[in-house]
């Protein structure tokens, strides 16, 4: 859980911004991007194996 305290005379706008700085940095959205819908497990293997083909042909 992403966390932020309000330091003395700090606007909300900066506290605002460091807050989505700080859930960016730990992945809070992908994550919840990621789970918002079930994928099946056949699904996720082929998108695996999909990322490591793009991988691969970059890297030659």
């Amino acid at each position: 859980m992403a966390d932020v305290i309000a330091s003395e005379g700090e606007s909300f706008e900066s506290l605002l911004r460091r807050f989505n700085k700080r859930v960016q940095q730990e992945g809070i959205l992908s994550e919840v991007r990621r789970r918002e819908h079930f994928e099946k497990p056949s699904i996720k293997r082929k998108k695996k194996e999909a990322v490591k083909r793009r991988k691969s042909t970059r890297s030659s």
